[in-house]
């Protein structure tokens, strides 16, 4: 969770990071005499998809992004939806499980992310302190596409929470589009039957009509074309002002 006008980050559960000053410190660190813009990796992929990507022909999409977490980004009418301070679409914090969820670095139980990233497609698929990583997240997909039960019960297990998602995604905002990035770029593929399951069954059916599930564009590049674009947004904006700012 970025602040972005210091470019502080708020809370980073998977860094063990509060109220760290990072913007300030990497320009420091540096010495460039230039200032450092820091944005939410999830926020900056769904500008990326939108500007450049799988939705440069929407101006209504959702971004959601893989990796330890899930996080995520949206945009509304062409333009990032990110709340009163910057902090919001926390996708991966949305509950989906109340009852019996797997715990959340966040403290709470149930988050999609729990539910739906790397930490639970390991853990079904039994593979828990054995694989790690976005290799380990391969590897159980792989196992998964030639018939290993175990794997592929793991891939319709998250298939299935990442859909009750995605079903509350779209009935909220009516999206033309939702993306899956970082992790989940390798995921959908095979858990896009219980996702569409899942979408088929809850989805009301005027949103269901059009929108679109696909994978980024950009692959795994994605947030890092988005921190470009933030990075550069200043001087695209208003060169005169940011040239002469920096001299």
């Amino acid at each position: 969770m970025i602040r972005r006008a210091d470019g502080t980050v708020r809370y980073g559960p998977h860094l063990g990071w509060v109220d760290q000053a990072f913007g300030a410190e990497l320009a420091a660190g540096l010495g460039l005499g230039l200032p450092v813009e820091v944005g939410n990796e999830a926020h900056l992929g769904a500008v990326a998809e939108h500007v450049r990507g799988a939705g440069r022909d929407v101006d209504n999409l959702i971004y959601l992004h893989g990796d330890v977490g899930v996080g995520g980004g949206i945009i509304v009418g062409g333009k990032l939806l990110d709340g009163d301070g910057g902090y919001g679409c926390e996708l991966g914090h949305m509950l989906v499980n109340p009852f019996d969820g797997r715990p959340c670095l966040c403290g709470s139980r149930g988050c999609l992310e729990a539910e739906a990233g790397e930490e639970a497609l390991l853990g079904y698929a039994g593979r828990t302190g054995e694989l790690v990583g976005r290799e380990g997240i391969r590897t159980v997909v792989a196992l998964a596409a030639t018939g290993d039960a175990r794997a592929r019960h793991a891939l319709d297990r998250v298939g299935d929470w990442l859909g009750v998602g995605i079903v509350n995604l779209i009935n909220l905002f009516n999206p033309a589009l939702v993306v899956f990035g970082g992790m989940l770029r390798d995921v959908y593929p095979g858990a896009a039957p219980r996702v569409r399951t899942r979408v088929d069954a809850h989805v009301l059916p005027v949103s269901r009509e059009r929108v679109r599930l696909a994978v980024t564009a950009l692959g795994d590049d994605t947030t890092l074309a988005g921190a470009a674009e933030l990075a550069f947004a200043g001087l695209l904006d208003n060169p005169l002002d940011t040239v002469a700012a920096l001299r």
